[in-house]
């Protein structure tokens, strides 16, 4: 299996955080993690009125793009809580 090099958790952090705000309005967005496991806390009045999948599906269909194919930067999103204001 070849060694595989992924960017600098900060590096990934910011396009989890482009991405996202992309697609959602956020009145707070916290993302940490490294090593390809991620936490992601969003607040978005997008949120309001939508089930707790609804929320979280808009979340990760935003950064699905970063979590396709074996080299992809995010490996798992541990933490995902979406909360609207």
């Amino acid at each position: 299996m070849a060694l595989q090099i992924h960017p600098p958790p900060s590096e990934v952090i910011a396009e989890l955080r482009a991405a996202i705000q992309a697609v959602l309005p956020c009145d707070s967005l916290d993302v940490r993690g490294s090593g390809g496991h991620f936490e992601i806390y969003a607040v978005s009045a997008a949120f309001e009125g939508k089930s707790t999948l609804a929320k979280q599906r808009l979340v990760l269909g935003a950064i699905s793009h970063l979590m396709k194919g074996d080299g992809a930067p995010v490996h798992a999103i541990d933490v995902l809580e979406t909360r609207a204001p």
